[in-house]
């Protein structure tokens, strides 16, 4: 179900530097748009004081923490194990995003499908929970990316620039950073040889 100690330092960094890549345009949009500069920023982020202010705010507990958890845990620790030995990794991870998109029906123009497979992806390959939790919680604090207002940002053409790469460097190293030989042996390899299908590309 993805709670395992060996592992767990990559598979909860490199997921989540591969998603804050993705999100490289919004990130550099977000740092134009902010009035204060790099330290002050720092400072209120590591500040104790900002912190019990975010962990005494229901909202932010709800769309930082339970709602990744628990998410994470019922579409990728629960479906995807018990999906993938029936239908093969590839619709497993395709497969999810959807069940997920009709549980969040009520807003499903916010939704990214192309983040969820991802993180089913990075899921599958890591073989840990934290790194889809972390990656979710990020996506819910930047939101969908605002490319319409980019294109009417006064420094639209860094900003889409930064965008475009966001992405490209997303694709050029989703593979990389997803390799299942970073993170350790994966639980997943055993439900798929005891289904008969120890020869997928994720378990060789």
């Amino acid at each position: 179900m993805g709670f395992r100690l060996e592992g767990i330092f990559p598979a909860a960094l490199l997921p989540l530097l591969l998603t804050m890549i993705l999100f490289l345009g919004p990130l550099m949009q977000l740092s134009m748009d902010c009035p204060c500069d790099l330290a002050d920023g720092l400072k209120v982020v590591l500040a104790p004081r900002s912190w019990a202010r975010c962990l005494t705010d229901m909202r932010w507990l709800r769309n930082q923490v339970i709602a990744p958890l628990t998410e994470e845990l019922v579409f990728r620790a629960c479906m995807l194990p018990m999906l993938a030995p029936c239908t093969g990794l590839g619709p497993a991870v395709f497969t999810c995003p959807l069940f997920f998109g009709v549980a969040h029906f009520h807003h499903i123009f916010e939704q990214l499908r192309f983040r969820q497979s991802s993180v089913g992806s990075i899921f599958l390959s890591a073989g840990h929970l934290i790194g889809p939790v972390l990656c979710h919680s990020f996506c819910n604090y930047m939101g969908f990316p605002a490319v319409c207002a980019a294109l009417e940002h006064p420094q639209r053409r860094p900003l889409l620039a930064g965008y475009a790469l966001g992405v490209g460097l997303f694709l050029l190293l989703l593979q990389p950073l997803t390799d299942p030989k970073l993170y350790g042996s994966l639980p997943l390899c055993v439900l798929l040889e005891r289904a008969g299908d120890s020869e997928a590309p994720l378990c060789s």
